[in-house]
């Protein structure tokens, strides 16, 4: 610890100076130690923030990722809510008994093609019996496991003499391809784009796979087919896009990716996956876009022409396609209440019975937002408003007022301060969903659609070029629409790919729509 400045030379015991110098004295000494309190209180801060932040480090690499707190229940008392909960639930014209904690095993789907097989008593055991009969008594899943096999192409042509003597031929049509010359068949390039976008498998990976069913298709050749696939899906791409705007209510979010060659900018440099998600209710698209700068132009592209509600995180980025456009811009309490986690995480270990912290208090605060949510899922939107007015309101109150009342208990820059402050000025947003019934009280449609984004990264790490960057983000774009429309990705890619190259008319391509597409056991073979 330095010295403080100015040190009194004179002791307090030197018998030879005067009263005066010596009070003098004292009281350079006291303001002495109060510097070096100070310092040292400002330290053992600096230290205990210092420490908070190493908690939250070695959380996120080593700890659980959920966000769940397994004592959350003991946060607070939610006496008051169950009564208020039950007394409104008496009241709803739409109330559904409460659900078993426990749900049965669901069965198997019954698309799912089945074969019987029947287990026969011998003679013997059937010997002067009356009558039998068979009764299910199991069900099993199978697979079927996956095989390589070449699909030859024999052209049937007739040859033709005319008068002169000379021949003419004719040949039957051959299938279009999306690639034009291709190795690929249409079912295998559905595989390749489900298995590096569905299920997060690099191409190195799929090369081996191929290898060992016998077929040798290098991960540069496929990463190439993706790449051109990119052009053969945008007119889709583009009608999707015009059907999400025409909506009135999207969620928005972005995630950083690391592409190694774009123009301009460095290989270590963040570049950014960006996710809409929206359109009419009962069809939604969801759509990725990738774009080296996370500056306010992107979103500014992206949402041209929209009018509606938006629903993203806190980033500023949206203010200015918010205010020029007139959208009406509402928050995310997901990343309001990720917050006060991490800083719940952070803490030091708590001992029993010792008091809580005020992260683990706004949690459980916050919580209750989520458990009305819970309760009234499945009323109509005119009375979920209604309820969320009753019900929700006079929490987000209480929850206000008891941030304003800590802002000033907590330590300045703790991970608590920021959280509570970022709620504060977040709030004319957070609330916003209480307005109307259609809305969500979080982002998390579209951060779960940006998931297994996320989860394949990790396995691939990167993108090479900014091209396939966003072949990548087309793909996704038709994977997660098809999952959010209820249908298998594999079946809507195939479905897609069989027909896309003669689609060449904007009736076609609105064919091709995952809400167009016929369902499964009436559709073209």
């Amino acid at each position: 610890m330095p010295a403080a400045p100015n040190a009194p030379r004179i002791s307090p015991t030197d018998t030879s100076a005067s009263v005066p110098e010596l009070l003098d004295v004292i009281e350079r000494q006291a303001h002495v130690i109060a510097e070096r309190n100070r310092l040292i209180a400002e330290q053992q801060k600096l230290l205990a923030l210092m420490e908070e932040q190493l908690r939250l480090a070695r959380q996120r690499r080593f700890g659980s990722s959920s966000e769940k707190q397994p004592h959350q229940g003991d946060f607070f008392d939610e006496a008051e809510l169950e009564v208020a909960l039950s007394e409104v639930e008496a009241q709803l014209p739409d109330a559904t008994p409460s659900k078993p904690k426990r749900k049965p095993r669901e069965g198997f789907s019954d698309k799912l093609p089945r074969i019987r097989i029947d287990l026969p008593l011998s003679d013997d055991e059937k010997a002067g019996a009356t009558s039998t009969f068979f009764s299910k008594v199991k069900e099993e899943l199978d697979i079927v496991p996956a095989q390589a096999r070449v699909l030859e192409y024999w052209q049937e042509k007739a040859v033709f003499e005319t008068d002169d003597g000379a021949q003419t031929f004719k040949a039957a049509a051959r299938p279009l391809h999306p690639l034009g010359k291709c190795i690929a068949s249409v079912p295998l390039l559905a595989y390749i784009l489900v298995a590096k976008y569905a299920d997060a498998l690099p191409l190195y990976r799929l090369e081996h796979i191929l290898k060992r069913y016998g077929g040798s298709i290098s991960r540069t050749t496929m990463a190439n087919w993706i790449i051109r696939l990119d052009d053969v899906f945008k007119p889709l791409i583009n009608l999707l896009r015009e059907h999400q705007l025409s909506g009135d209510y999207l969620q928005a979010d972005e995630t950083r990716l690391q592409v190694l060659k774009d123009d301009g900018r460095s290989a270590t440099s963040d570049k950014w996956m960006w996710l809409i998600r929206g359109g009419p209710p009962d069809k939604p698209a969801v759509l990725f876009h990738y774009d080296a700068s996370r500056g306010e132009d992107v979103p500014s592209r992206l949402l041209d022409g929209f009018e509606g509600v938006l629903q993203a995180d806190g980033y500023a980025g949206y203010n200015k396609v918010c205010r020029e456009n007139a959208i009406t811009r509402i928050g995310c309490w997901d990343h309001a209440r990720r917050k006060f986690v991490e800083a719940s995480k952070a803490a030091p270990s708590k001992k029993k019975g010792q008091k809580v912290s005020k992260a683990d208090v706004a949690i459980g605060k916050i919580r209750k937002l989520y458990v009305i949510e819970e309760r009234i899922k499945d009323l109509g939107p005119e009375t979920k408003a209604t309820q969320r007015q009753q019900l929700s309101q006079p929490v987000l109150d209480g929850l206000k007022s008891w941030l304003q009342d800590n802002s000033r208990r907590v330590p300045k820059d703790s991970l608590t301060a920021n959280a509570i402050q970022y709620t504060l000025n977040q709030w004319d947003l957070l609330v916003g969903y209480c307005q109307d019934g259609r809305l969500h009280i979080s982002n998390a449609l579209a951060e779960n659609a940006i998931r297994p984004f996320a989860v394949g990264r990790r396995n691939w790490l990167f993108a090479d070029t900014a091209r396939g960057a966003r072949a990548s983000a087309t793909c996704y774009s038709l994977i997660e629409t098809a999952k959010a429309n209820g249908l298998e990705p594999y079946a809507y890619l195939r479905y897609v790919l069989e027909r896309i190259a003669a689609a060449d008319t904007v009736e076609k391509i609105e064919a091709l729509l995952p809400w167009n597409m016929p369902k499964l056991g009436t559709q073209e073979a």
